[in-house]
């Protein structure tokens, strides 16, 4: 079974629609103030309402307060939750709603133990390590600090892109796949080319 595809960071309708006619899975809306693909909790409500059924929102918070989420659950309709910082996991567990785990991979993070932390976790989602910045990068990492295998269903992330996508498939072979920066034409625009040209790649691997 190929990989799922999330394309993160949607800011706009016309980008959320294209990836849904190109047969993603997820969208991730951003709810981090500093991130500049940050979005409302009213241009949320926008871009979900013109997606057809079964593409899965995903909410993305880093270090949220509590009534931050709350917030974003009561105005939203929400399929899963996404921590981004160092939330632990009676916070994130505390929601009662699935939710995915980021990790910032570098040399020395046990991933393996990292998973089983969050056991309940629905995926532990593998980005590059930046520092100062929680994903949107463009930076790839060594996939081969990477466990063989892991607890959890792994999200490849960071610094994907059509061009390293499918190469990244065939090594890793992901549960799935989430990319932003690599499918953009400027931070928070997708570029629908790009996005098509992902899509195949992920097929194709």
């Amino acid at each position: 079974m190929p990989p799922r595809i999330k394309i993160c960071g949607i800011t706009r309708e016309e980008d959320a629609i294209a990836a849904a006619r190109l047969g993603v899975d997820a969208i991730g809306l951003v709810f981090y103030a500093r991130s500049p693909r940050h979005v409302s909790i009213e241009t949320a409500r926008r871009l979900v309402r013109v997606l057809p059924p079964f593409v899965s929102v995903v909410a993305l918070f880093v270090d949220p307060s509590r009534e931050e989420v709350e917030s974003v659950l009561a105005g939203l309709a929400v399929d899963v939750l996404q921590f981004h910082g160092d939330e632990p996991p009676e916070f994130c567990r505390s929601f009662h709603r699935p939710y995915l785990k980021a990790v910032r991979v570098r040399p020395g993070v046990d991933l393996a133990a990292y998973a089983e932390r969050y056991a309940d976790a629905r995926g532990l989602l593998a980005d590059a390590f930046v520092e100062g910045s929680h994903g949107g990068t463009g930076t790839t990492f060594d996939w081969a600090l990477l466990p063989g295998q892991l607890p959890l269903p792994l999200i490849l992330s960071g610094g994907l892109d059509e061009h390293n996508v499918s190469e990244a498939v065939r090594r890793i072979r992901p549960a799935a796949v989430d990319v932003s920066s690599g499918v953009e034409a400027g931070k928070g625009i997708k570029d629908t080319a790009r996005m098509a040209a992902f899509i195949t790649g992920v097929r194709h691997a």
